[in-house]
């Protein structure tokens, strides 16, 4: 389904587990894991299995002899996986481990693009951290609860967690486990929500009682984040063009006991129009390559094309150039991308600076995370203050 039919792995694991009541959580941790692995070394593995498009069953079942091989797994005696050869499935990944498209398993373009754009060294190095299995990083939900308590909220739910020094109200989890189904995750105790991800909702400085517009919400992880730290008091307007996103947006406030937010779908001009020179603060978390948190979505390696960066680029500014309107004067506004790309973070702020529109506004300052550097996922932020 992933390889051949393009679906999306994310979707295709949360079906595929439904398959059999009787699969345990060890079974179905199995199967996600393996899965995603798989996605991940697409590149590399195929090349060692010599497995070619349109993959068959014969090409699927050499690709997870390879990484039993490579993970120092004893292959179970299937008819399908006899005959590996080990030794050659070993000496091909030596051979291939030098060639950084193929250890690092990404396309040629994508390669070449982030070759270009970083630098071979500090590509080289986020490409490599960009492939390490994410961490599950939880945000407290500070309406609800203090993290002090939420850690031992979860330790009663057999859940182990730590504090990350310098994001405050992000919990790790020690193990991976599924704390969706969680009585805290009921309560609307926590998110789910990234350390990076977490440093964007505080670069916007807002404060109780402003208004505040997050004008690409999506599903709302940031709102939320907004939300609590506005401690639930003035208007928060989370604006998006896809109203299915902002109906989850709604469900989610609900559990996490937020009600300063109204949710508005970007279906016209005129709903920005309405808008202009009225938010105290505004979040543009753009639309991007999402280079950033490959690390999530491992398969995004193969559904990414040059087409859509360059695209894309086209939409961050237009987003930019015309939103940026709703921040009156003396207000900030933060634009944010989970990509690391410099042609779509620093270079499309310098690019509006240097606009008609974009003379109000001054910069204040930037960040450029990297996931080599803080080993979470790859974001940028800047922000921006609308002259008074």
């Amino acid at each position: 389904m992933i390889f051949n039919d393009g679906e999306y792995a994310d979707k295709v694991i949360e079906k595929v587990l439904r398959y059999d009541k009787r699969w345990g959580a060890r079974d179905r941790a199995f199967i996600a894991e393996t899965t995603y692995d798989i996605v991940r070394w697409k590149r590399l593995y195929t090349e060692i299995a010599e497995a070619h498009e349109p993959y068959t069953r014969p090409h699927l079942f050499r690709l997870f002899g390879v990484w039993c091989v490579l993970r120092g797994i004893k292959l179970p005696d299937w008819k399908q996986l006899e005959g590996t050869p080990e030794r050659r499935i070993k000496g091909r990944f030596d051979e291939l481990s030098k060639i950084r498209k193929f250890r690092e398993s990404i396309p040629d373009w994508l390669d070449e693009l982030g070759e270009k754009s970083l630098g071979t060294e500090l590509w080289t190095k986020e490409i490599a951290a960009l492939n390490q299995q994410a961490d599950v990083i939880l945000r407290t939900n500070t309406l609800k609860i203090a993290k002090p308590q939420l850690k031992l909220f979860l330790a009663k739910e057999d859940i182990e967690t730590e504090f990350l020094e310098g994001y405050p109200d992000a919990l790790r989890l020690k193990e991976r486990k599924n704390v969706f189904t969680t009585e805290a995750f009921k309560d609307g105790l926590f998110e789910v929500q990234d350390a990076s991800s977490q440093l964007v909702a505080p670069y916007l400085e807002v404060e109780p009682g402003q208004r505040v517009i997050d004008a690409c919400a999506g599903a709302g992880g940031k709102t939320l984040h907004l939300a609590s730290m506005m401690q639930n008091k003035g208007q928060l307007i989370a604006l998006d063009i896809y109203e299915s996103k902002l109906k989850k947006l709604k469900v989610r406030a609900r559990r996490n006991g937020v009600h300063n937010v109204e949710t508005r779908v970007i279906d016209s001009n005129k709903v920005i129009k309405k808008l202009h020179n009225s938010a105290d603060r505004l979040l543009l978390d753009a639309p991007c390559s999402g280079l950033g948190v490959i690390r999530r979505n491992p398969d995004s390696k193969w559904k990414l094309e040059p087409e859509f960066v360059d695209r894309i680029m086209g939409v961050q500014q237009e987003i930019l150039q015309n939103y940026s309107k709703m921040v009156k004067k003396g207000g900030q506004m933060v634009y944010a991308t989970c990509s690391i790309l410099p042609q779509e973070n620093t270079e499309q702020v310098q690019k509006y600076l240097a606009s008609e529109n974009g003379k109000e506004f001054e910069l204040v300052r930037e960040n450029n995370v990297y996931a080599s550097k803080n080993g979470f996922d790859g974001f940028y932020m800047a922000l921006m203050k609308r002259k008074a």
